[in-house]
Parts: structure tokens; sequence; C-alpha cells
């Protein structure tokens, strides 16, 4: 896997394509979800690109704090389906929070994870706080990282 962070100015417009495409693809179609995925937050956050023989295959966008949460943040977590075996959602994880270090210099982080992942994401010492809340008809749950 090759990793890149890189700004929204930064994106070449056919990676940004396949930004939109692959959250489309997973969190429209396959989750069957209605939802306004262009949010105009992108230009805030900063692109956690993972390709794989030159497709974009796991992607994040992070953001510093204030911008999204108090904290800073992780979110748009997507592994395309066919590479999910492979253990790249956890690479992807551990590339996004060294990138909240590196360039934010914090550590402290907040999700809304789908409930569903949670023990996915216990495994990068998130832990769950509040109760479960519907985000775009899919139970979520905060999770913060110290």
């Amino acid at each position: 896997m090759d990793f890149q962070v890189k700004s929204f100015k930064e994106l070449t417009v056919d990676e940004l394509y396949a930004i939109l495409q692959l959250r489309s693809e997973v969190f429209v179609v396959e989750q069957d979800c209605v939802y306004q995925d262009i949010d105009y937050k992108d230009q805030k956050a900063l692109h956690v690109l993972g390709f794989k023989n030159d497709k974009l295959i796991a992607y994040t966008r992070i953001f510093k704090p204030g911008d999204y949460f108090k904290n800073s943040s992780i979110g748009r977590v997507v592994v395309t389906k066919d590479e999910r075996k492979y253990g790249y959602g956890h690479e992807v994880m551990k590339v996004s929070i060294k990138a909240i270090k590196d360039y934010f210099c914090v550590t402290t982080i907040t999700i809304s994870a789908q409930k569903y992942l949670t023990k996915f994401y216990e495994t990068h010492q998130f832990i769950q706080i509040g109760e479960e809340y519907l985000e775009d008809g899919i139970p979520h749950i905060r999770m913060d990282r110290n």
C-alpha cells in the first residue's frame, strides 16, 4: 500500500473523482443510504489516500481541532469491498492517527463511528462516549481516543 496525505487543493481531478466514487460506492450504494456526501467539509480536511497498484482502495479525511468536532477528527473511513479482507482498514486508521499527530500536533481524536464498527475502532484505542444516535438513518456512537 502506498499512502499519501493531501490537502483538498493538492488533490488531482482524478484523485478527487476516485475519492467521491469510492465513498459513493460504499456509503450510498453498498449501505443503501441516501445522504449528502458532498458537504463542503472536504475543503477543510486533509485526505488520506491508500493506493494499491495505482488504484484508490482506502481513504479517510482528517480534521484539525475545531473544524468538525472540538477535537481533531477522522471521518469517511472506507475501504473498497474486495480489499477489506487484507486489513487495509487498520492500515488507513494507523496512517490517519499518525497524520493527525504529525500535521496537527495533537493526539485526542473524536469520531462518529457506525455502531457495528465499535470493536474495530476499539482496536485503535477509541472508547465509546455517550449514547447511540442515528446519523443518516444508521446507528452511530461517538468515540474518543486520547
